[in-house]
């Protein structure tokens, strides 16, 4: 194992902590877990068996210094807009497509310019892991990336109907995922 490759390990690894502990501050409401747990199930089978038969095992490693540079920046850039976002979420926040009792909608921070900048920077953390670790990791980047692209339009149906006064045009002022593109 490279030292990038535990880096970036250990780097999920408290992340995943911070996040579960983070967690506990949410305001109570209601998740719809059941609602994607298909693809939820089918995901987490899928990665236990590419595991299971060692599918990443001696594949394409980045061996390049500079892409493990570059990769281990654009993984800390995605953590630290992730952790930023759900510091000014705050009490808001919660699973992918939960609902909230007594909502706020947030629009300071990171959320003035990206509606979702969570998703945004986790899916980035997964791309500088891809960059920096192996191209493999593209699996987890499109599942994972298909998955809150779903959920960012769930979630906007429900922030219309929740702020019929406020949501259109601060959707129209911001992007989904990335500033000034998508």
């Amino acid at each position: 194992m490279h030292v990038i490759d535990v880096v970036i390990l250990v780097g999920w690894v408290a992340f995943w902590i911070y996040w579960l502990a983070a967690a506990s501050t949410a305001k109570a409401g209601q998740t719809q877990w059941g609602r994607f747990v298909g693809f939820r199930v089918a995901t987490i089978l899928i990665l236990l068996l590419l595991l299971r038969v060692k599918a990443f095992k001696d594949h394409s490693v980045t061996s390049d210094p500079v892409l493990q540079g570059i990769g281990l920046a654009v993984f800390v850039l995605g953590l630290a807009l992730a952790i930023w976002a759900r510091v000014y979420l705050g009490r808001n926040w919660g699973t992918p497509m939960s609902q909230k009792d007594d909502p706020e909608l947030v629009t300071s921070g990171p959320y003035h310019r990206v509606r979702h900048p969570i998703y945004s920077g986790i899916i980035l953390a997964m791309i500088g892991t891809t960059i920096a670790v192996s191209l493999y990791w593209l699996v987890a980047v499109a599942m994972i990336g298909a998955y809150f692209i779903y959920s960012a339009f769930v979630e906007e149906r429900n922030m219309v109907r929740l702020f019929p006064g406020s949501y259109p045009e601060y959707k129209r002022s911001t992007k989904m995922l990335i500033p000034f593109i998508l």
